[in-house]
């Protein structure tokens, strides 16, 4: 009965607490605010790309490497959502040092993207729809583990960009979703989230599937059909760019990612 009270009260005071007034600084966050059901606490967001249908008519404090300042503070948040990309280290301790609450999403596992969930969902007013989320989240990729699990992992090269040669490094989300599939990404020992590789670093690792982003963005490939990926067929885009934004959709992002990599050879 007092544990039952005590989570009542949290819940009471979480409520109390909650931010009414929200900025996001990445589409990421954005939609995390869409699933938990708090779009109606935004007022204002940063462009990034195509907004969701649900936040077409909200204002707008700049795009993606470009904040107005003044915009944003006319909108008087009371808290402002953001990832590690959204700002320079500069422009947020600007904003810290005009007094703004900020709430940093710098996940890099998908457990720590789960917990994000109740988190935010704590400080918008949605603590049970966030903890709902966290436990989806765990489960859903747990099972999708236990599912696409294979010996040995299939070695995989994720292409950001093609001109110059962009990949990802250790610790991203988006290696761990290949890891949930079964797979391992080549460059997983690169300390750079993001780092330029060259075709040669490539065509020594050796990569059974080459993922990116559109078709014409792969083309280049076939100039080196020693690649296993190239012999193989198995250079793929992408089957769905969710897989960037880490929010509650990756888990479906990741679903098709596994049932693209299941037909590896």
């Amino acid at each position: 009965m007092r544990a039952l009270l005590a989570a009542g009260l949290l819940l009471i005071c979480a409520a109390a607490q909650a931010a009414e007034r929200v900025v996001s600084l990445a589409p990421s966050m954005s939609e995390i605010m869409l699933e938990l059901g708090a779009e109606s606490r935004l007022v204002g967001m940063l462009d990034g790309g195509e907004r969701p249908a649900g936040l077409a008519d909200l204002p707008t404090v700049g795009r993606f490497g470009s904040l107005d300042v003044e915009s944003l503070l006319s909108l008087k948040p009371d808290l402002i959502l953001l990832t590690p990309g959204s700002l320079s280290d500069a422009q947020r301790q600007q904003l810290t040092d005009l007094g703004l609450a900020l709430y940093l999403n710098e996940a890099r596992d998908f457990d720590q993207l789960a917990e994000a969930f109740a988190e935010i969902g704590a400080r918008v007013g949605q603590p049970e729809r966030g903890a709902d989320l966290r436990a989806q989240f765990r489960d859903g990729m747990q099972a999708l583990r236990q599912r696409y699990r294979r010996s040995p992992a299939v070695p995989v090269f994720y292409q950001i960009w093609h001109q110059p040669l962009y990949t990802i490094g250790t610790r991203q989300l988006i290696g761990e979703a290949l890891q949930v599939c079964g797979a391992r990404n080549v460059f997983a020992d690169l300390t750079l989230p993001a780092p330029q590789v060259s075709v040669e670093a490539v065509l020594a690792r050796a990569p059974e599937v080459i993922l990116g982003g559109s078709g014409a963005e792969l083309q280049h490939w076939q100039a080196w059909p020693q690649l296993p990926a190239v012999r193989l067929r198995q250079v793929w885009t992408v089957p769905d760019k969710g897989l960037e934004r880490p929010s509650f959709q990756m888990l479906a992002a990741t679903a098709r990612l596994c049932e693209q990599l299941a037909q590896a050879r």
